[in-house]
């Protein structure tokens, strides 16, 4: 990951490093966005997670969609902040309320690339409805449809929900 990829998503959403499951911003439009990240094949839950023919676990995968969604959110709000006249990053984070459902077609294993693409079904004031894909090698290895809700001082939750 370059380090203009890391802060870029390190200044929208809240994750770090080993739960940055997003390397990368290929695309980021009002449409959605495209991300990538490629699995390290030394990674220590491949130790464990069936040793003997290792897979990345489908809810990491699922983990990626759902952080690319957040950056996606994020960025649309701060661009909306820029329009009103507010350069500043959003306070509020997106936080992950809803799996509508999930659906693992492909193994993703050390060493792929994967590509995740989310964009937007619905935005009902706070609440964002998505729906988003991982592909590998071009093929459909997770698709998820998933919800989040704007969380901290900018949705008028209490700071610590």
């Amino acid at each position: 990951m370059s380090s203009a990829d890391q802060a870029f998503i390190c200044s929208r959403i809240p994750h770090r490093p080993p739960f940055l499951w997003i390397d990368t911003i290929l695309e980021l439009s009002e449409q959605g966005i495209l991300a990538a990240k490629t699995i390290p094949a030394d990674l220590e839950l491949f130790q464990g997670h069936y040793p003997d023919y290792p897979l990345m676990p489908g809810v990491l995968l699922c983990e990626a969609v759902f952080q690319a969604g957040a950056v996606y959110i994020s960025e649309l709000l701060a661009r909306e902040g820029e329009e009103q006249g507010s350069p500043a990053a959003p306070t509020a984070v997106p936080v992950l309320t809803r799996i509508l459902g999930a659906r693992f077609k492909r193994e993703v294993r050390p060493g792929d690339a994967i590509e995740i693409r989310v964009s937007p079904k619905e935005r009902l004031a706070a609440a964002w409805f998505l729906k988003g894909t991982v592909r590998v090698q071009g093929k459909v290895a997770v698709q998820v449809e998933f919800a989040c809700a704007l969380k901290g001082a900018e949705s008028g939750a209490d700071k610590g929900a």
